[in-house]
């Protein structure tokens, strides 16, 4: 069993920081709760400087004191090493204040090496030191003192490892003239929208109600507007979504949209909710009715387009998987289905910005190409992948 450095006050904070700071890489991690609260509730945040050189800094002692972890989060001398890192750094921006800066994910960075780019740590650290971590505490409640011997253990296994599956990642890239890909595609977790909050008026995508695809155009920018009501209100009181209203409740108000608090109550809101939420929700209702009606989905059997839209993709995808199978990088790491879908769409004009960096070169001038009429794609022998030939 390690020996652990527990992190509760500010002036230990700051020591650790200066020590971090002359090293030129530290692992990092977090646990959290996030069951009742908008935004996670942060309850530990884990640092590895490696080896057992391990440290836990405790987030509910320091309430909020935690400015010296933002600053090395920004420090661009150091590396940040994470595993699946988008939710944790968006996290410790939030807490510390600090906007991270040279960062590298180890989930990702499998994707360049033969790994997935979805692989968990336990896959990546027995792959590179071959030893399997447990995993008995997923579902601790990290806010509660004092934390048992088991799950500071469990915690500090998430960063004991981490820099040495830095090192091998970033070797094996380096082997594989991918180093550059590997920074590139590193440079993402650079940029400071990451971390700024999403458009409310985005957050209708998550509401989940039945009949959306029999909605009116008008029912729909209702249904967008107040989406966006409820993304803001539970953003300022710190609540669930569903605390604020359910989703179906969305649905009612899309599919009937109020006008008044008797409206309001016979689309089943309660006397609470109608106090609390009326006013603002039916100002939220007057803008959808307002706004543009937004365009309806498609419905009925796909047409001629539809199908030729449906046949492009196809090929897109048998190339992009040819390609990404015969160089051993994770074809999730290049484009979903949905985003080679949105391209296809969009045509050929749209491939470069769709594939910056190393992808345009790894595959998306050829794809550009391909759109284009300029490649073929062909099956490489009679059991083999597709690829792409011709003059691009």
């Amino acid at each position: 069993m390690s020996r652990l450095s527990w992190i509760d006050t500010p002036d230990a904070l700051s020591g650790l920081c200066d020590r971090v700071r002359q090293h030129d890489a530290v692992a990092l991690d977090t646990e959290f709760v996030w069951e009742r609260t908008y935004y996670p509730g942060l309850g530990l945040v884990q640092v590895g400087l490696g080896g057992d050189d391990l440290h836990l800094v405790d987030t509910v002692a320091l309430e909020g004191q935690m400015a010296p972890l933002g600053d090395v989060l920004a420090d661009p001398s150091v590396v940040k090493v994470l595993h699946d890192a988008t939710q944790d750094l968006q996290i410790l921006a939030r807490a510390t204040g600090g906007r991270p800066t040279n960062v590298f994910d180890t989930q990702r960075a499998g994707g360049f090496v033969g790994q997935t780019a979805t692989a968990s740590l336990q896959d990546l650290v027995e792959w590179a030191v071959g030893i399997r971590l447990e995993k008995g505490e997923t579902r601790s409640n990290w806010l509660q003192r004092p934390l048992s011997e088991s799950q500071a253990e469990y915690a500090a296994d998430d960063v004991r490892y981490l820099l040495d599956v830095y090192r091998k990642l970033r070797g094996q890239a380096q082997e594989r003239g991918r180093a550059d890909w590997l920074r590139d595609e590193m440079a993402r977790y650079d940029d400071p929208e990451l971390y700024d909050e999403n458009d409310p008026h985005d957050a209708v995508d998550r509401v989940k109600v039945r009949g959306v695809g029999r909605m009116s155009g008008q029912q729909r920018a209702v249904l967008r507007a107040a989406a966006a009501w409820r993304e803001t209100e539970a953003r300022a009181l710190d609540r669930t979504r569903r605390m604020v209203l359910p989703d179906d409740a969305l649905g009612a108000v899309a599919n009937r949209p109020p006008r008044t608090d008797a409206d309001l109550a016979k689309l089943g809101l309660t006397d609470r909710q109608r106090g609390r939420y009326g006013d603002a929700l039916l100002a939220a209702v007057a803008d959808g009715l307002d706004a543009e009606p937004e365009r309806a989905e498609r419905r009925g059997r796909p047409g001629p387009e539809d199908q030729r839209r449906a046949a492009r993709l196809l090929v897109a995808q048998g190339f992009l998987a040819g390609r990404c199978e015969s160089e051993d990088i994770d074809v999730a790491m290049v484009a979903s289905k949905s985003q080679l879908s949105d391209i296809v769409e969009a045509g050929p004009d749209a491939v470069p910005d769709a594939f910056p960096g190393w992808r345009y070169a790894f595959v998306g001038r050829d794809l550009e190409a391909l759109l284009r009429g300029r490649l073929a794609v062909r099956l490489d022998g009679p059991d083999g992948w597709p690829v792409a030939e011709g003059e691009g």
